[in-house]
């Protein structure tokens, strides 16, 4: 089904004429994946504008760099990944400018309040003489007195 939002859309004879192309290559790039034109209810080609500029890339790489098709599609694939990478790192860098536009008091305040507090006798207990403690004991629990561990 075509597209209906106001743009120009060309049918594949007049883009055949008008980048002095044969149909059947038109065709082919289709078939490649390629080129993707929308079609009307009747199955009839029609090529957007933002299908002429990637026929236009596809025909100054194979004409004017001399690349085969299937380097066409790896360099549209990449070009493609690197304009979605982009966004991302756009997307990033608005991000960023966001949040250093908060100030640097609310990042202090932030990084305070992320942290965990604790004590350091929270971390550490004593062990009794003769006695190898392996860690931290769980808050609340108390060590056994002479148990052995099953590892030794």
């Amino acid at each position: 089904m075509a597209k209906k939002t106001g743009k120009a859309y060309f049918m594949i004879s007049a883009v055949a004429q008008k980048y002095n192309i044969h149909p059947q290559t038109l065709r082919l790039y289709e078939r490649e994946g390629l080129l993707r034109p929308s079609r009307t209810e009747g199955n009839t080609r029609l090529y957007s504008e933002d299908d002429l500029e990637q026929l236009e890339t596809i025909l100054s790489l194979t004409r004017d760099l001399g690349v085969n098709l299937a380097g066409v599609e790896i360099i549209l694939n990449m070009r493609a990944k690197m304009a979605s990478m982009q966004t991302e790192v756009n997307e990033f860098m608005e991000y960023v400018k966001r949040e250093l536009a908060r100030g640097i008091d609310d990042w202090e305040q932030r990084l305070t309040t992320a942290l965990v507090k604790s004590s350091p006798t929270d971390l550490v207990r004593a062990a009794p003489k003769g006695e190898r403690v392996e860690g931290p004991a769980p808050k609340g629990a108390k060590a056994a007195r002479g148990a052995k561990d099953p590892a030794n």
